[in-house]
């Protein structure tokens, strides 16, 4: 396996077990691609692979933007080639999707489910990814300090998030009722899978006839516009998010449309 080294070195830097996967699954695609071994590739075998993927292939400029990191990584960082110097297309940030309060509660009136219920509250009220959701243990919640930990999140950090009162009944009722080390678990104790949560959201936005793309990462725009609305610091929402630069939590202040609405237009004013 000429790539066996990729994936030691990748595990060895402490990269997510996704971001494993995507940068061994592109530098496999770009060698069959070339029809070469590592050594022997050239910086005209990157340019003619990525504008393979924008020309032939039609792909986003996130995606090739992915796979320039994931050759730059092997190639540059590992084998020290300097051969990944094309520069990618700029990737258009588009405002994220995001419900409104009215949107959210349709959405979990709509949903009869105890579990998949507290799944939708736990998304909107803590903000957390889905993955994080999915990775959730009973031991990881703090129910008498109303908080919870995400345990080794994006970048394997720790980081607290709040568990709010109208959801606290509700936990206390379910936790008390099983043995499962996870909180989430399907029929067979297993920790639920983010396609299983996805599903989750996806169908109670359908029964709620909410007419966005809704996904659980919506719920956690949601989380964030809605803190903004009411008032909260960016910075202490940067923390509850986990993120570790504070421009990625400013696309919210794009977002919240609260302060917006309040303007006075100056034709009401004639």
């Amino acid at each position: 396996m000429p790539l066996k080294n990729l994936e030691t070195e990748l595990k060895l830097r402490g990269f997510s077990e996704r971001t494993v996967k995507s940068y061994l699954f592109y530098n496999n695609k770009f060698l069959a691609f070339t029809n070469k071994q590592p050594e022997a590739i050239t910086e005209d075998d990157v340019r003619a692979y990525l504008a393979h993927l924008m020309g032939d292939k039609k792909k986003n400029a996130a995606t090739v933007a992915l796979v320039r990191a994931a050759l730059k990584f092997y190639y540059d960082g590992m084998l020290k080639k300097g051969i990944v110097t094309l520069k990618t297309p700029k990737i258009q940030k588009k405002l994220p999707t995001v419900l409104s309060k009215e949107e959210v509660k349709r959405l979990l009136e709509s949903t009869a489910n105890s579990k998949s219920k507290l799944i939708l509250m736990m998304l909107y009220s803590s903000g957390i990814r889905v993955s994080e959701c999915c990775s959730l243990k009973v031991n990881d919640l703090e129910l008498e300090q109303k908080i919870g930990w995400v345990r080794n999140g994006k970048g394997g950090k720790d980081r607290l998030f709040i568990v709010p009162e109208g959801i606290l009944e509700g936990l206390r009722s379910y936790i008390g009722s099983k043995s499962t080390e996870h909180l989430f678990t399907n029929k067979s104790g297993k920790a639920l899978s983010a396609r299983n949560i996805q599903k989750i959201v996806a169908n109670a936005a359908k029964r709620a006839g909410i007419n966005k793309s809704v996904s659980p990462h919506t719920l956690r725009h949601s989380f964030a516009t809605h803190l903004l609305e009411s008032g909260e610091s960016i910075r202490k929402i940067q923390e509850l998010l986990g993120h570790s630069n504070l421009q990625t939590t400013q696309i919210y202040t794009k977002v919240s449309t609260e302060e917006l609405r309040k303007v006075k237009s100056p034709l009401d004013n004639l």
